[in-house]
């Protein structure tokens, strides 16, 4: 069979309707996922046993499940326990913070341990609110060591969100299912979806290093 790039040509505003979906998911999931992971990792850092046992509990369950059943139990699942109907992009977005903030949590956690308890005393010694000590002075070191596996985790939720497909939510994946059906033309389509993922992801990760770069030199 020949390769027919019209057809590629007919699908793109389709497939980048669903790239910018895509992209807008990963974002907004991703926002709300730093913010839990930095509040979850600093609780199993520098909690008390009850505060560390909370956050150890809630990186344990998401851990151990995989998103897709995760985002089931938020699109299907929850409405039946809360009564309330919850909308595919909204369970897409909310898995992707629940499921990242526990591998952030992680990150922050071992990033932060891993600065020598020197650089706290010396804060405290000063007279500075722990807070201040968090944010000003373990705070800049940890984030340069967090850097790179944060990197990691943004590529691997921006890939997740394919999954979503399963819930009906009409990202890239979903477009080119949709397209493919109609024209069955598989290997122009899925090409055209390899290719829009992998300029996606090499955009980010081109940003990252530069960010990885630059904290380098600082």
């Amino acid at each position: 069979m020949d390769f027919d790039w019209s057809v590629i040509v007919h699908a793109m505003p389709a497939l980048l309707q669903g790239a910018k979906l895509t992209v807008f998911i990963a974002v907004a999931g991703l926002a709300g996922g730093v913010l839990v992971g930095l509040l979850f990792g600093l609780m199993r850092a520098y909690g008390n046993r009850l505060v560390s046992g909370v956050a150890l509990v809630y990186v344990e369950f998401v851990r151990g499940t995989p998103i897709v059943v995760q985002v089931m139990f938020i699109y299907f699942a929850l409405p039946v326990l809360l009564g309330v109907r919850v909308d595919a992009m909204t369970a897409a977005v909310t898995s992707i913070v629940v499921n990242s903030g526990a591998y952030i949590s992680e990150i922050v956690r071992g990033s932060f341990l891993s600065v020598p308890r020197g650089l706290r005393e010396a804060g405290l010694a000063l007279g500075m609110p722990v807070w201040r000590v968090l944010a000003f002075v373990i705070g800049p070191v940890a984030f340069r060591r967090m850097t790179p596996p944060l990197g990691n985790q943004f590529i691997v939720s921006l890939k997740d969100t394919s999954l979503f497909i399963v819930i009906g939510v009409g990202e890239l994946t979903r477009q080119g299912q949709e397209i493919m059906a109609a024209n069955f033309r598989a290997v122009e389509i899925w090409s055209a979806v390899a290719v829009i993922y992998l300029v996606l992801i090499g955009v980010l990760t081109f940003s990252l290093r530069t960010v990885e770069n630059r904290m380098r030199i600082l």
